[in-house]
């Protein structure tokens, strides 16, 4: 399907792609329920799961969290038909922040490189997970756990049945995209766009698991919203009839045409009601955003910014502040979760993989740090509730907090319900902030992250 208009679309044909000669590879091995499993009334034992996660796109782009720049009525539609989470926090970039979500293990435990993955870790993924417990597996998008070039069946290994992934550091993402499906370049993407192509795949892919009776894990991680890449030799396609990339605000008009896409396939189905939806981000939006490549490696930009609740909110990716670590979840399902729901109970990018084993009635049995929150999915408290969430950068750096304060590493200690964007560290400290700030400490102690700076 040649792509004419890129942002008008929402609905995509049903004829798909081919998953490749060799199709997915289906576990017939199933776990039993978590016994710590939650009910969800007159669900299915084992319910299809679709998580989608944008790239640089915090909460401020969203309407539903108050974003009022641009408009993005799909993923608020998912929003007021079902739950919105207000304190999910990530880590301020994306590699690490996909490595704790496959994982459920923070960073610094991994000891992984930017771009790689702990080979150790392969067979605990949350793929691998879910495969055991009788899922088919898909992913389609971003993958940046490894260069595929290098490792072109890297995502089999994690435990993706089927993948459709573009060429990281070496094509294009969005128009005439180079893409890896099922460890060979496609080689029919000439006029065609990246997004539309990677919801194709997982609609065929979901196509495929209803024929073979298979609950389906289908991970949309997306491309949208970030800028195209500018390390390789030749400078990926403009988009079409325009003398530039699209910009930051195209991005997110197609962002949210594509989910809307991908919920459509799902309707066309009849399968609202036996899937659980899920929508978060990587980390903060982009603080710019590459518009024409001038020269070699030079590029004009444009600033980014969000209009949140009436206030300009500058773009916060790579900062451990909120604005590069509050990210959107949302959870839609139909006649399971109940729709307007705002939920204050803190998450970090750990609580993935149990969050989601849990659902679908997985064993979790090795040590991870996440913390399930399916239970307050049906309006119930979890039997375990986290006391603190946490997220790290490169240097070192990181942070230990409750809903209202924060603890850095360094010791700066912020109450973040008075001070957003972390402009005065509390010094004199008396009452429940002096409290708050020693069960940190000890949060941080627990942690024991070797050659840190706790």
């Amino acid at each position: 399907m040649r792509r004419r208009d890129f942002l008008k679309s929402v609905s995509l044909g049903t004829a798909g792609l081919a998953l490749g000669r060799s199709g997915f590879s289906i576990s017939t091995v199933q776990s039993k329920p978590s016994p710590a499993g939650v009910s969800f009334g007159a669900a299915p034992a084992r319910p299809n799961i679709v998580l989608i996660m944008a790239d640089d796109v915090g909460c401020g782009p969203i309407g539903a969290y108050g974003g009022q720049r641009w408009k993005t009525p799909h993923i608020d539609a998912l929003a007021s038909g079902g739950m919105r989470f207000d304190y999910c926090f990530s880590m301020p970039v994306c590699h690490p922040t996909r490595i704790c979500l496959m994982t459920g293990k923070y960073p610094f435990r991994l000891n992984s490189a930017w771009g790689t993955f702990p080979r150790a870790e392969e067979q605990h993924t949350l793929a691998h997970v879910l495969k055991r417990a009788g899922y088919a597996t898909a992913i389609a998008g971003k993958w940046q756990l490894a260069l595929l070039k290098n490792d072109p069946r890297h995502p089999a290994r994690l435990g993706f049945d089927a993948w459709s992934l573009f060429g990281w550091h070496e094509g294009a993402r969005y128009h005439d995209p180079m893409i890896y499906e099922n460890g060979r370049v496609r080689a029919d993407t000439k006029g065609k766009y990246g997004p539309e192509l990677y919801v194709d795949f997982l609609g065929k892919f979901i196509e495929q698991s209803i024929a073979a009776q298979k609950p389906f894990f289908a991970y949309y991680s997306m491309a949208l919203a970030h800028d195209v890449t500018d390390d390789i030799p030749t400078q990926v396609p403009y988009a079409p009839g325009k003398d530039r990339w699209m910009n930051y605000s195209e991005m997110i008009e197609s962002m949210d045409a594509m989910v809307g896409a991908l919920v459509a396939r799902l309707d066309q189905a009849g399968l609202r009601r036996n899937t659980i939806i899920l929508f978060t981000g990587d980390n903060g939006t982009a603080r710019r955003s590459k518009l024409r490549h001038i020269r070699d490696r030079r590029y004009e930009y444009e600033d980014v910014y969000s209009i949140r609740n009436g206030k300009r909110v500058g773009g916060g990716k790579g900062t451990l502040s909120d604005i590069g670590t509050n990210v959107p979840l949302i959870a839609n399902w139909p006649g399971r979760i109940a729709a307007g729901g705002a939920a204050d109970e803190l998450v970090d990018f750990s609580d993935w993989l149990p969050t989601l084993a849990q659902i679908g009635g997985a064993k979790v049995e090795h040590k991870i740090d996440g913390v399930s929150f399916a239970a307050t999915l049906v309006g119930r408290r979890p039997r375990v509730a986290r006391d603190f969430a946490f997220s790290e950068s490169a240097d070192g750096k990181a942070w230990v907090r409750t809903k209202r304060y924060k603890l850095y590493n360094t010791g700066e200690f912020y109450d973040i319900r008075n001070d957003a964007m972390e402009e005065k560290p509390l010094t004199d400290l008396s009452g429940p902030a002096a409290k708050k700030r020693e069960a940190l400490e000890a949060a941080l102690s627990k942690l024991k992250r070797p050659g840190k700076r706790d």
